[in-house]
């Protein structure tokens, strides 16, 4: 893996893991979006473990690449998720929010993880 790879794999997972921080934290500019796109409160805690594990998996996937490739893939799928869930509640200005997130974890699936 290149030196490249690594840095945008770990600015990625530190982004992802901010992320995910932030909504076991409470944040207040990352729960009152998810309230006003109506994601129940319920789901919460699991949407930030989510990016908290796909945050690990990808610091694990510099020394094991299979599991990087799946934190990658997972990522991918849950800030497509979040998209979606953004353009549905019409708040089309918070689209790139999610965006933002996701292409460093792109980046780091097209720089580092063989498949």
């Amino acid at each position: 893996m290149s030196t490249t790879a690594t840095v945008v794999t770990v600015v990625a997972a530190v982004m992802s893991g901010f992320s995910g921080g932030s909504i076991f934290l409470r944040a207040k500019f990352v729960v009152e979006p998810l309230a006003e796109y109506g994601v129940p409160r319920s789901w919460w805690n699991r949407l930030g473990a989510a990016k908290a594990a796909g945050a690990a998996g990808l610091l694990v996937g510099l020394f094991v690449p299979v599991i990087g490739l799946m934190a990658a893939i997972g990522l991918i799928l849950y800030f497509t998720g979040a998209v979606i869930a953004v353009v549905r509640a019409r708040s089309y200005g918070h689209v790139p929010f999610p965006l933002l997130y996701m292409a460093p974890v792109v980046g780091a699936l097209a720089l580092g993880f063989p498949a």
